[in-house]
């Protein structure tokens, strides 16, 4: 039975269409996503098996061109709409978020900074730098490092700031591992970095760590 013939309450696209896309499980959006099955499946079922042969939606999201085309029912064509999917996400928050304050929409924020460094494969520095009413000027990944650590120079994040003319500052660094727990290294470079903006008078608002699903703030520990 195809799914054109299941009960319309049912499929996919009525469903989100009548109850949002909330309601629908992971395999029910990919199967959107895929819009046709293969040979022997409907697109549901189709999609149930990649999220079984990846893993995970995550898994399958995140894989390379190579291993995604390998799917059943993949190929180059999915996986370029799939990426320019991913991308236009990003976009979304990154625009969703210059047209607010980063102080008065903490989640905003934070779903952006996971949504740009969480699945980075490597320890990825960066700056949100805020102008002086704390609206957004730009997002900039500053320093990169092993999946161990990264050099991180506040001179390096003062020029930015200068180049800008920020009046604040949030910083922001992921943990490849995906603890998001601060180390010892982390705190410190806070201090040096909020030592060097003192003397131009730019704030560090805050530091966020972004791990795997969650969100480390310095300034909720009271540590800023």
């Amino acid at each position: 039975m195809s799914i054109k013939d299941w009960p319309e309450g049912e499929r996919p696209r009525e469903k989100l269409l009548s109850r949002g896309p909330a309601s629908l499980s992971d395999a029910e959006l990919l199967a959107i996503f895929l819009r046709t099955g293969a040979k022997g499946m409907d697109a549901v079922t189709l999609a149930r098996t990649l999220l079984t042969q990846f893993g995970s939606l995550r898994q399958l999201l995140l894989a390379d061109q190579h291993r995604f085309c390998e799917g059943p029912g993949l190929g180059l064509a999915k996986f370029v709409q799939l990426q320019a999917s991913l991308e236009l996400m990003r976009r979304f928050l990154d625009e969703k978020l210059v047209r607010e304050h980063a102080l008065t929409s903490p989640e905003l924020t934070r779903q952006y900074l996971q949504a740009q460094l969480r699945d980075q494969p490597r320890e990825v520095f960066a700056l949100l730098l805020l102008d002086n009413q704390h609206r957004v000027i730009r997002f900039h990944e500053l320093f990169f490092g092993t999946l161990d650590a990264a050099a991180v120079y506040p001179r390096e994040i003062v020029g930015q700031v200068l180049k800008l003319g920020a009046a604040a500052v949030i910083l922001v660094h992921n943990h490849p591992s995906g603890v998001a727990e601060p180390s010892r290294a982390d705190r410190m470079i806070t201090e040096r970095i909020q030592a060097a903006l003192g003397l131009l008078d730019v704030r560090v608002l805050d530091h966020l760590v972004v791990g795997d699903g969650e969100t480390v703030s310095f300034a909720e520990r009271g540590w800023l």
